[in-house]
């Protein structure tokens, strides 16, 4: 008799284990969804196109996928000077003409015809080596590239 006590309390204990390992995965899945969803919210400028807000402690301007977007020194307001080779490194952040934008943002027309956002007149771009969301490797590149906010 004292055996089948002990049995039925280790069964009793895995159960209780198994409970457990639930519960811890999904209240891990319950943050995981939350902490997603509130980083993808904008929290200040713009629209679904291009916004800025903060993601793991830095507040920056990013695309419509989530992106960060760069300022280049070499350029002017309102006027793009990357082409080429530093455009292929540096993509453009490209709309469509008449695309409507927040506050501070606009669209300023390239050399190809095509329409660059700019943030407060600054031409905006993408870097080549940012791959996930929340990479921002570009900022601070040859000290002219700076992640824009």
């Amino acid at each position: 008799m004292q055996r089948q006590c002990c049995i039925n309390w280790m069964d009793a204990q895995k159960l209780q284990d198994t409970d457990m390992n639930i519960l811890k995965l999904t209240a891990t899945a319950i943050i995981a969804t939350t902490l997603t969803a509130t980083s993808l919210m904008a929290s200040s400028h713009g629209n679904d196109l291009v916004h800025t807000r903060e993601f793991q402690g830095v507040v920056y301007t990013m695309n419509q996928s989530h992106m960060a977007l760069y300022t280049f020194d070499g350029d002017t307001d309102g006027v793009s000077n990357c082409y080429g080779d530093c455009a292929a490194n540096w993509p453009p952040a490209i709309l469509d003409a008449g695309s409507k934008l927040g506050k501070n943002y606009t669209l300023i027309p390239r050399t190809d015809g095509t329409m660059q956002i700019a943030f407060k007149g600054k031409p905006l771009y993408l870097f080549g080596g940012d791959s996930e969301i929340g990479d921002i490797a570009g900022d601070g590149v040859g000290g002219v590239w700076h992640l824009s906010n």
